[in-house]
Parts: structure tokens; sequence; C-alpha cells
């Protein structure tokens, strides 16, 4: 089961453990984007370039992704999308959204929205701190130690 990644705004330190991890375990990792990227050289590693406009990269992660599929957004309609089509998503500071969470998140970005229209400054998120980065390489490690003994199990 592959990794998508909604590339245009993910961190490059994401992408680089990312990378690592596709290396490693030989997972396919497509980073779909508007604009151009640059990926290493690696069967495991590939960058899809769509059109632009406004969420264009996540309708074509939605159409392309299946049960099981793992997506790395920080973009919470596009999580929801993914869990309702049975995938998983998981954010670049290390947050696993799940169908049980995702409603309560949607609920709270939409308010935020609502505030920002509104003239109230909300303010942008952190940056990503060291901890963000260990807890998605923690959530991604688990996410493929699981995937590569569903794998075993099969053969």
């Amino acid at each position: 089961m592959p990794i998508w990644v909604d590339a245009d705004a993910c961190p490059k330190v994401i992408k680089e453990i990312l990378f690592r991890a596709a290396w490693r375990t030989a997972v396919q990792v497509t980073l779909v984007a508007n604009r151009l990227l640059h990926v290493p050289s690696s069967p495991y590693i590939s960058a899809f370039q769509v059109a632009d406009g406004f969420d264009v990269a996540d309708a074509e992660i939605v159409k392309r992704i299946e049960v099981g599929d793992l997506v790395i957004t920080a973009d919470i309609p596009l999580a929801a999308e993914v869990i309702a089509k049975g995938g998983h998503a998981l954010d670049p500071r290390g947050e696993m959204h799940s169908a049980d969470t995702i409603q309560a998140k949607l609920t709270m970005r939409d308010f935020m929205e609502t505030l920002r229209a509104s003239g109230i400054e909300t303010g942008g998120p952190s940056a990503l701190s060291q901890r963000d980065r260990q807890l998605f390489a923690k959530h991604l490690d688990h996410y493929l130690t699981v995937l590569i003994k569903q794998k075993n199990a099969k053969e």
C-alpha cells in the first residue's frame, strides 16, 4: 500500500523522513503537487504534478487512493475524505487522524476560518518542532511495521 503526500505544503524535513522510509521498507511514496518537485532517484519515490488550482492536488490524491493507503497531509478536509475512503491520514506534525477524531477537527477548522473571515487574527501554526518530527516518525514507523507484517502474513 503506497504512501501519498500532499506535497505543496509538506515540510522538507518530513519529505526527507519519508524518502528514508521508502528506501528502508521498499514502500512506494508518491508526492502530489501543483508544482514540479525534485525527488531522489529511487524506484520507491515518485512525484506527480497536477494542474494549478485550488484543491487540484487533493482531488487527485482522493481519486487515486485505495483502502489502507496512507496520506500525509495537514489539510483537514483532505484527511476527512481519505478516512471516508478507508485510507489513513497522518499530519506532518505527527497526528494520526481517525474516524473518531476527524469530525471535531473539521468543526474546529471551520470555526477558525469563520473567525478569520470576520477579521479576528487567529495566528498561524507554530514552526515544526523536533517533537513534531519525532511524533511523525513514530506514527509512520508504526504504520510501516503493521503494513510489513500484513504483507509477510500474506506470503
